[in-house]
């Protein structure tokens, strides 16, 4: 009996690895493709002659000032907000939680709002402090969803949590709105852009901003799976286990919120991410979280680099933002689990 348990965890792990190996491979070519998806044309061999060395100044201007550094972007935050999904997910034990929907993404979105609205300063200047604030807004609404949600005697209560993360998401987007009105035009076109997904931070000084947070907050809750793991099977489990069940919440869940906060000051408001990421690799590789978390990052860096690459070619020279592409293939697909689940 035992090695017939030895012998599933090898499958079960020979099989995450090939998952793993695939989804890197498929990256690498929709890395390939992006590269030479844009208005002004690059072959292949233009491609490979200017990461090279080669190549002339306009070749070597377009591919790493405005395409690579967006790319690298797009696999950033696809896989930020993917594994921000896939933690709340496994905290709240909701299929259908991610942080667009829960409204994080939504208070981190008010905050930068707020600095646009009330600095004169450029946005462009101020990159580095955009994620911070962004964060500041995201952790405020996390607060606020996880007081609501939570009940004495019964703990966090998942359907309340989604429930009320809807509503505080509209709420929010309200509030956004009636800031909006008050918007010199050049700030209005920011910030529709910015609610529309468009990734706007496209040069290496947001990658720079951006990749600390991925640095500190992915390798902890990678740590942090087994835990992960314990909370799954219940409170009272994961108690007699010797886990304690409210200060590793917290914990998981301000690395979540930090995540998707980062990711969102220089994304905009791409929603729908952290819930495909999770969801594909679960249907792949299983609830484990050790193999679900580098998958689901590989599948929402892939999600969002296809959906950027697809908006930038579709109409050229005009590119659809990216939160828009993803929300086409995610909006259904929430709709499908929503049917599926049994709230």
């Amino acid at each position: 009996m035992e090695s017939m348990i030895h012998q599933a965890e090898r499958r079960k792990r020979s099989r995450g690895l090939l998952v793993i190996g695939i989804l890197i491979v498929l990256i690498i070519v929709a890395f390939v493709i992006s590269m030479n998806t844009g208005f002004i044309r690059l072959s292949p061999m233009e491609v490979v002659r200017t990461l090279f060395g080669g190549g002339t100044a306009q070749q070597h201007l377009i591919l790493f000032e405005f395409r690579l550094p967006r790319i690298v972007i797009s696999i950033l935050i696809g896989a930020g907000l993917a594994v921000s999904g896939c933690v709340m997910q496994g905290l709240s034990r909701n299929a259908l939680a991610d942080p667009g929907i829960l409204g994080v993404n939504a208070g981190a979105g008010l905050m930068v709002m707020l600095y646009v609205s009330f600095f004169s300063s450029t946005v462009s200047g101020s990159v580095f402090l955009l994620p911070i604030l962004a964060l500041i807004g995201a952790g405020a609404t996390a607060v606020l969803i996880y007081v609501l949600s939570y009940k004495k005697g019964e703990g966090l209560i998942p359907t309340r949590m989604l429930l009320v993360g809807i509503g505080v998401a509209a709420g929010i987007s309200a509030a956004m709105i009636v800031l909006t009105l008050r918007l010199r035009p050049e700030e209005y076109q920011f910030v529709a852009s910015w609610l529309a997904g468009r990734i706007w931070g496209t040069s290496w000084k947001f990658v720079v901003a951006l990749l600390p947070w991925l640095i500190i907050f992915l390798p902890f809750v990678f740590y942090k799976a087994k835990v992960m793991n314990v909370l799954n099977m219940g409170d009272q489990t994961a108690t007699g286990l010797g886990t304690s069940i409210e200060r590793e919440r917290l914990l998981l869940l301000a690395a979540a919120v930090g995540l998707a906060g980062a990711c969102v000051a220089v994304s905009g408001g791409i929603g729908f991410v952290g819930l495909i990421g999770p969801h594909l690799g679960r249907r792949l590789v299983g609830p484990k979280h050790q193999i679900l978390l580098p998958v689901s990052a590989l599948a929402g860096a892939l999600l969002v680099l296809v959906a950027d690459t697809l908006g930038r070619w579709i109409l050229q020279p005009t590119d659809i933002p990216t939160g828009v592409v993803v929300a086409v293939i995610g909006a259904p697909y929430f709709l499908y689990l929503l049917g599926k689940s049994k709230m």
